[in-house]
């Protein structure tokens, strides 16, 4: 038995190493094929300029701007959805409505991007484009509302494992007190459960920061700095998939690199708020057990 349970703890240390291995390995071939951009000092004017190829400018801020306006909008139309839709299937449904509900998020989850694009370019952009009278529809708003609907599911999902782990016994003494569901949900599950809803949000703004196809195929790609939501933008997910073809050895090439390096300054701060909710949620409690 003790044989067993050291094979398999070396083999979970095997595959944790291999996978931070790996990790780190694309970083730095990232780099690597970025080091022209280093050593021609150019790495931080191409952070902070425009996208001008035809005066020989390849600045990728406004790619930045957009991938942060696109996301952090996405995540704002999809909180209020995912909590509501969370709090109706672990609290307020009929149990057996709850469960079919819950099946049908994660059956939300293996839904291809591409569908939710052609979804989007078909119904959602002539929507938009209607409402406010003007445009191609292909923007901000589009953009960030299908992308909304994309990462719901998770966040979903992540909000009922926070509600299910609330003890049972904290929802029998709500029920004992005569506390309706309503009550129960607002202040019982949801204070006990806020760790899980802001590291379900976190990691849904990290999906919404990595896709490519919504932003490709909905966001316009322009390469201006979008003024409005109703303005079209480019991503730099989109912005890697459309310079992939350019020359291999020229500074245009080369800003996909930079590009993958800010995505993965993006995912690695995600990473670590994450971790630091983690901590300070758990740090009342261990004070609380210091106490006792």
């Amino acid at each position: 038995m003790m044989r067993r349970l050291n094979i398999s703890e070396k083999f979970f240390l095997f595959a944790a190493a291999f996978s931070a291995f790996c990790t780190l390995f694309v970083f730095v071939f990232m780099v690597w094929l970025a080091l022209p951009v280093f050593r021609g000092g150019l790495f931080f004017q191409i952070l902070t300029r425009p996208w001008l190829p035809d005066q020989g400018v390849y600045g990728i801020y406004p790619m930045i701007v957009g991938t942060g306006a696109i996301s952090l909008a996405s995540v704002v139309f999809a909180f209020p959805l995912s909590l509501g839709c969370a709090a109706f299937i672990s609290g307020l449904a009929p149990e057996r409505i709850g469960a079919y509900l819950r099946k049908t998020v994660r059956f939300m989850t293996g839904i291809p991007t591409v569908i939710y694009g052609f979804v989007g370019v078909f119904l959602l952009v002539p929507v938009v484009r209607e409402w406010f009278d003007g445009g191609s529809g292909l923007c901000i708003l589009s953009a960030s509302i299908l992308l909304a609907i994309l990462i719901s599911p998770t966040m979903i999902l992540f909000f009922t494992d926070s509600f299910d782990r609330v003890p049972r016994s904290y929802l029998a003494a709500v029920d004992a007190l005569g506390g309706s569901k309503v009550q129960k949900m607002l202040y019982v599950v949801l204070p006990y459960a806020r760790q899980g809803v802001l590291t379900g949000t976190v990691l849904s703004l990290g999906r919404a920061v990595g896709d490519t196809l919504i932003s490709l195929m909905i966001a316009g790609n322009a390469v201006a700095v979008p003024g409005s939501i109703l303005d079209s933008a480019r991503t730099l997910t989109a912005h890697i998939a459309l310079v992939i073809a350019a020359d291999f050895d020229s500074i245009e090439f080369r800003t996909i690199f930079a590009c993958g390096i800010v995505l993965y300054g993006f995912t690695t701060l995600i990473v670590l708020l994450v971790q630091a909710l983690g901590y300070w949620s758990r740090k009342p409690m261990r004070k609380h057990h210091d106490i006792r």
